[in-house]
Protein backbone atom coordinates (compact mmCIF):
# COMPACT_ATOMS: atom_id res chain seq x y z
CA UNK A 1 0.00 0.00 0.00
CA UNK A 2 2.65 2.36 0.42
CA UNK A 3 4.40 1.89 -2.82
CA UNK A 4 1.19 2.06 -4.30
CA UNK A 5 0.22 5.58 -2.53
CA UNK A 6 3.79 6.81 -3.08
CA UNK A 7 3.41 5.94 -6.56
CA UNK A 8 0.47 8.46 -7.40
CA UNK A 9 2.07 11.30 -5.70
CA UNK A 10 1.38 10.73 -1.91
CA UNK A 11 2.63 9.45 1.15
CA UNK A 12 1.50 8.99 4.35
CA UNK A 13 1.52 7.52 7.83
CA UNK A 14 -0.53 5.19 9.33
CA UNK A 15 -1.89 6.02 12.88
CA UNK A 16 -4.68 2.91 12.66
CA UNK A 17 -6.16 1.00 10.48
CA UNK A 18 -8.16 2.46 8.18
CA UNK A 19 -6.98 6.18 9.20
CA UNK A 20 -4.37 7.67 6.95
CA UNK A 21 -3.05 10.90 7.10
CA UNK A 22 -2.06 12.69 3.51
CA UNK A 23 1.11 14.07 4.62
CA UNK A 24 1.10 16.18 0.77
CA UNK A 25 -1.98 17.97 1.67
CA UNK A 26 -1.83 17.76 5.53
CA UNK A 27 -5.69 16.21 5.18
CA UNK A 28 -6.79 12.45 6.35
CA UNK A 29 -8.33 9.69 4.37
CA UNK A 30 -10.00 6.85 5.15
CA UNK A 31 -10.12 3.21 3.01
CA UNK A 32 -12.15 0.63 4.10
CA UNK A 33 -14.61 -2.57 3.19
CA UNK A 34 -18.08 -2.52 3.44
CA UNK A 35 -20.69 -4.91 2.23
CA UNK A 36 -23.71 -3.33 -0.09
CA UNK A 37 -26.90 -4.43 -0.60
CA UNK A 38 -26.70 -7.02 -2.60
CA UNK A 39 -24.30 -8.75 -0.68
CA UNK A 40 -20.86 -7.59 -2.50
CA UNK A 41 -17.65 -6.93 -1.03
CA UNK A 42 -16.92 -3.33 -2.32
CA UNK A 43 -13.37 -1.02 -0.76
CA UNK A 44 -15.02 2.72 0.02
CA UNK A 45 -12.30 5.67 0.00
CA UNK A 46 -12.94 8.82 1.16
CA UNK A 47 -10.43 12.24 1.45
CA UNK A 48 -10.01 15.61 2.71
CA UNK A 49 -10.75 15.13 6.16
CA UNK A 50 -9.47 18.11 8.26
CA UNK A 51 -8.73 16.16 11.52
CA UNK A 52 -8.63 11.88 11.61
CA UNK A 53 -11.67 12.06 14.15
CA UNK A 54 -13.57 13.59 10.96
CA UNK A 55 -12.45 10.66 8.48
CA UNK A 56 -13.54 8.28 11.76
CA UNK A 57 -16.90 9.48 11.81
CA UNK A 58 -17.21 9.39 8.23
CA UNK A 59 -16.43 5.59 8.25
CA UNK A 60 -19.07 4.86 11.25
CA UNK A 61 -22.09 6.65 9.63
CA UNK A 62 -21.14 5.15 6.38
CA UNK A 63 -21.22 1.56 7.94
CA UNK A 64 -24.27 2.24 9.61
CA UNK A 65 -26.27 3.63 7.15
CA UNK A 66 -25.02 0.43 4.85
CA UNK A 67 -25.54 -2.16 7.33
CA UNK A 68 -28.83 -4.65 7.03
CA UNK A 69 -29.55 -3.58 10.38
CA UNK A 70 -33.64 -2.95 10.97
CA UNK A 71 -32.88 -2.55 14.84
CA UNK A 72 -31.60 1.45 13.96
CA UNK A 73 -33.72 4.06 15.88
CA UNK A 74 -36.44 5.92 13.19
CA UNK A 75 -34.55 9.23 13.76
CA UNK A 76 -31.50 7.46 12.18
CA UNK A 77 -33.75 6.53 8.88
CA UNK A 78 -35.25 9.65 9.00
CA UNK A 79 -32.09 11.33 8.27
CA UNK A 80 -31.11 9.25 5.64
CA UNK A 81 -33.91 9.40 3.87
CA UNK A 82 -33.71 13.33 4.20
CA UNK A 83 -30.04 12.80 2.62
CA UNK A 84 -31.35 10.57 0.13
CA UNK A 85 -34.14 13.58 -0.93
CA UNK A 86 -31.78 16.63 -1.14
CA UNK A 87 -29.80 14.45 -4.14
CA UNK A 88 -33.55 14.22 -5.79
CA UNK A 89 -36.28 16.77 -4.96
CA UNK A 90 -36.51 20.18 -5.67
CA UNK A 91 -35.96 23.26 -2.54
CA UNK A 92 -39.12 23.97 -1.67
CA UNK A 93 -40.67 20.35 -1.56
CA UNK A 94 -37.94 19.41 0.52
CA UNK A 95 -38.97 22.66 2.66
CA UNK A 96 -42.22 21.22 3.12
CA UNK A 97 -41.66 17.62 3.41
CA UNK A 98 -39.06 18.11 6.30
CA UNK A 99 -41.52 20.49 7.80
CA UNK A 100 -44.47 17.58 8.41
CA UNK A 101 -41.05 15.39 9.16
CA UNK A 102 -40.00 17.68 12.34
CA UNK A 103 -43.63 18.73 13.81
CA UNK A 104 -45.71 15.83 13.12
CA UNK A 105 -43.62 12.26 12.68
CA UNK A 106 -40.23 12.49 14.42
CA UNK A 107 -41.55 13.58 17.56
CA UNK A 108 -43.78 10.46 18.04
CA UNK A 109 -41.34 7.81 16.61
CA UNK A 110 -38.23 9.60 17.34
CA UNK A 111 -36.19 6.73 19.32
CA UNK A 112 -38.24 3.64 18.29
CA UNK A 113 -36.30 0.84 16.48
CA UNK A 114 -37.63 -0.12 13.23
CA UNK A 115 -38.32 -3.32 14.15
CA UNK A 116 -41.01 -1.85 16.99
CA UNK A 117 -42.87 -0.20 14.82
CA UNK A 118 -45.86 -1.98 14.31
CA UNK A 119 -49.74 -1.53 12.63
CA UNK A 120 -50.74 -0.94 16.38
CA UNK A 121 -48.04 1.81 16.55
CA UNK A 122 -49.14 3.70 13.64
CA UNK A 123 -52.79 3.28 14.47
CA UNK A 124 -52.16 5.08 17.56
CA UNK A 125 -50.35 7.85 15.67
CA UNK A 126 -53.15 8.24 12.95
CA UNK A 127 -55.49 8.72 15.85
CA UNK A 128 -53.64 11.25 17.69
CA UNK A 129 -53.60 13.01 14.50
CA UNK A 130 -57.13 12.35 13.97
CA UNK A 131 -58.01 13.60 17.63
CA UNK A 132 -55.82 17.09 16.99
CA UNK A 133 -56.70 20.21 18.68
CA UNK A 134 -55.89 22.13 15.46
CA UNK A 135 -58.51 19.89 13.38
CA UNK A 136 -55.90 19.05 10.53
CA UNK A 137 -57.92 18.89 6.90
CA UNK A 138 -58.37 15.74 5.57
CA UNK A 139 -55.98 15.97 2.49
CA UNK A 140 -52.98 17.50 4.61
CA UNK A 141 -54.09 14.12 7.16
CA UNK A 142 -53.54 12.13 3.74
CA UNK A 143 -50.22 13.86 2.83
CA UNK A 144 -48.74 13.60 6.34
CA UNK A 145 -49.96 9.99 6.14
CA UNK A 146 -48.48 9.39 2.88
CA UNK A 147 -45.11 10.91 3.40
CA UNK A 148 -44.84 8.22 6.44
CA UNK A 149 -45.38 5.26 4.04
CA UNK A 150 -42.72 6.76 1.72
CA UNK A 151 -40.01 6.98 4.93
CA UNK A 152 -40.90 3.28 5.61
CA UNK A 153 -40.95 1.74 1.87
CA UNK A 154 -37.34 3.75 1.88
CA UNK A 155 -36.95 1.23 4.86
CA UNK A 156 -37.88 -1.60 2.80
CA UNK A 157 -35.86 -1.15 -0.28
CA UNK A 158 -32.69 -0.24 1.45
CA UNK A 159 -32.49 -1.47 4.61
CA UNK A 160 -34.12 -4.99 4.61
CA UNK A 161 -37.42 -4.19 6.43
CA UNK A 162 -39.88 -6.86 5.62
CA UNK A 163 -42.62 -4.90 5.69
CA UNK A 164 -45.00 -1.50 5.83
CA UNK A 165 -46.57 -1.24 8.72
CA UNK A 166 -48.45 1.56 7.43
CA UNK A 167 -49.60 -0.65 4.56
CA UNK A 168 -51.80 -2.92 6.95
CA UNK A 169 -53.51 -0.75 8.99
CA UNK A 170 -55.07 1.42 6.04
CA UNK A 171 -54.27 5.20 5.38
CA UNK A 172 -55.98 8.14 6.86
CA UNK A 173 -57.54 11.54 5.22
CA UNK A 174 -58.73 11.93 1.54
CA UNK A 175 -56.91 13.34 -1.72
CA UNK A 176 -60.81 14.87 -2.06
CA UNK A 177 -61.01 18.63 -1.28
CA UNK A 178 -63.20 19.21 1.26
CA UNK A 179 -64.83 22.46 0.46
CA UNK A 180 -64.20 25.41 -2.06
CA UNK A 181 -61.23 27.81 -1.42
CA UNK A 182 -62.14 30.88 0.13
CA UNK A 183 -60.94 34.22 -2.01
CA UNK A 184 -60.28 37.19 -0.33
CA UNK A 185 -61.74 40.75 -2.04
CA UNK A 186 -59.24 43.48 -2.22
CA UNK A 187 -60.84 45.27 0.95
CA UNK A 188 -60.30 41.66 3.25
CA UNK A 189 -56.62 41.76 1.55
CA UNK A 190 -55.76 45.14 2.66
CA UNK A 191 -56.71 44.90 6.06
CA UNK A 192 -54.63 41.80 7.06
CA UNK A 193 -51.69 43.00 5.36
CA UNK A 194 -51.79 46.43 7.22
CA UNK A 195 -50.88 43.54 10.40
CA UNK A 196 -47.56 42.78 7.82
CA UNK A 197 -46.36 46.51 7.21
CA UNK A 198 -43.20 46.43 9.79
CA UNK A 199 -42.35 42.88 8.64
CA UNK A 200 -40.97 43.15 5.40
CA UNK A 201 -40.17 39.82 4.25
CA UNK A 202 -44.10 38.77 4.79
CA UNK A 203 -45.34 41.54 4.10
CA UNK A 204 -43.28 41.48 0.27
CA UNK A 205 -44.25 37.49 0.25
CA UNK A 206 -48.26 37.94 1.14
CA UNK A 207 -47.87 41.04 -1.64
CA UNK A 208 -46.86 38.73 -3.94
CA UNK A 209 -48.87 35.69 -3.18
CA UNK A 210 -52.08 37.76 -3.42
CA UNK A 211 -51.58 39.88 -6.54
CA UNK A 212 -50.03 37.23 -8.88
CA UNK A 213 -51.54 33.94 -7.79
CA UNK A 214 -48.39 32.23 -7.11
CA UNK A 215 -48.70 29.04 -4.88
CA UNK A 216 -46.56 29.19 -1.63
CA UNK A 217 -44.40 26.11 -3.12
CA UNK A 218 -43.57 28.10 -6.57
CA UNK A 219 -43.34 31.62 -4.42
CA UNK A 220 -40.77 29.60 -2.08
CA UNK A 221 -38.25 28.65 -4.90
CA UNK A 222 -38.06 32.02 -6.39
CA UNK A 223 -34.78 33.49 -5.49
Amino acid sequence: RSIYYFSMGFSFTIEHMPIYKDEKYNTWFCKFYYVDYNGQKKQKLKRGFKTKREAKEFENRFLVKHQKDVTMPFSSLVKYYKEDMETRLKPATIYTKQNIIDKLILPYFNDMPLNNITPSTIRTWQNELIQNDKNYSQTYLRTVHTLLVAIFNFAMKYYDLKENPCSICGSIGSMKTEKEMTIWTLDQFKTFIEAEKDNIMYYTAFNVLFYTGLRIGELLALT
